[in-house]
């Protein structure tokens, strides 16, 4: 192909070029961008907002918890298995800023499916969902996962309304079947073991991996592909070039149906929204149309 080829193809305004060495590593585009959009809005569920300051401060407690009270080092993996609930941003950024290689891990797998992954990627750990923690009761002992931390919906709101809505999917709607996971560890109580403890902020080189993205498996077993982290501040320059004037920085609000742990919105939403400071609005499931609509009536378009 002609070098170049595409470079007056591009609409008038749009640049051709970005420099993907513009930032060293993720965690440098977080820490400028939670410092420049401090007290932004980041992410939105439920009703609970969380601004840049609060994601970093969260983040933060979640890197030093792994630091401090888990033998996981620098490159180990840590599987992700979350919808779109405010932890998985707070669990994703915590696990880079901790030096960890994020697992991104699809809540609905079969178990069979997660075994394959979490043995594939050589995860050592493993954030998921209460709703599914049944399943990894099961896969997890065939698995090199040594720490689990189990979440619930409501995790990150206010008490008295986390109380009613993780009681509601629990005890109502019955969408949490039993399980046994003796070692593992609540959500909660590691941002309570890790709050206010200090981060040995990881720095690594920018063709160091940050995540292993899986493919959907239709051409036989899914595929770790290794995305760097200099593969991924290319992708958010790209994404706010392409933009360009369309998204304004710190005041842009976007809804987000797709899940994050799927590759375009984890690209476009988590990462190249999370450069420019915009807001994302997370909507658990999509699928609930009387919901979603309920959600973003909140909110002012």
């Amino acid at each position: 192909m002609v070098e170049n080829f595409w470079k007056d193809k591009y609409p008038a305004g749009i640049s051709a070029d970005i420099n993907p060495d513009e930032y060293r590593n993720i965690q440098a585009v977080l820490k400028q961008s939670c410092q420049r959009f401090a007290d932004k809005p980041a992410f939105s569920n439920l009703g609970k907002t969380l601004t840049y300051g609060q994601l970093y401060e969260l983040s933060g407690a979640f890197a030093a918890y792994l630091q401090q009270h888990t033998d996981l080092q620098p490159g180990d993996r840590i599987a992700v298995q979350l919808p779109n609930v405010l932890q998985y941003p707070v669990v994703v950024f915590g696990a880079i800023r901790a030096g960890l290689i994020v697992v991104n891990t699809n809540p609905l797998y079969t178990a069979r499916e997660m075994e394959h992954q979490f043995n594939d990627s050589g995860a050592k750990a493993l954030v998921c969902l209460a709703n599914m923690a049944h399943l990894a009761q099961h896969v997890v002992p065939k698995t090199a996962v040594k720490h689990v931390i189990v979440t619930q919906v409501a995790d990150l709101l206010p008490p008295l309304k986390r109380v009613l809505v993780n009681s509601v999917i629990k005890y109502v709607k019955k969408m949490v079947p039993p399980y046994h996971l003796p070692s593992a560890v609540k959500f909660n109580d590691v941002l309570s073991k890790g709050h206010g403890q200090p981060v040995r902020e990881a720095n690594p080189d920018a063709n160091d991996v940050a995540v292993l993205q899986y493919t959907g498996g239709t051409t036989g077993v899914a595929k770790g592909a290794m995305l760097t982290h200099r593969n991924l501040i290319a992708n958010m320059l790209q994404c706010k070039a392409l933009m360009g004037s369309n998204l304004n920085e710190g005041c842009e609000i976007l809804i987000t149906p797709l899940p994050l742990y799927h590759i375009y919105a984890f690209t476009f939403h988590c990462m190249a929204m999370m450069l420019i400071g915009n807001h994302n609005i997370l909507i658990s499931n999509p699928r609930d149309l009387p919901a979603m609509v309920k959600e973003l009536s909140k909110w002012k378009f």
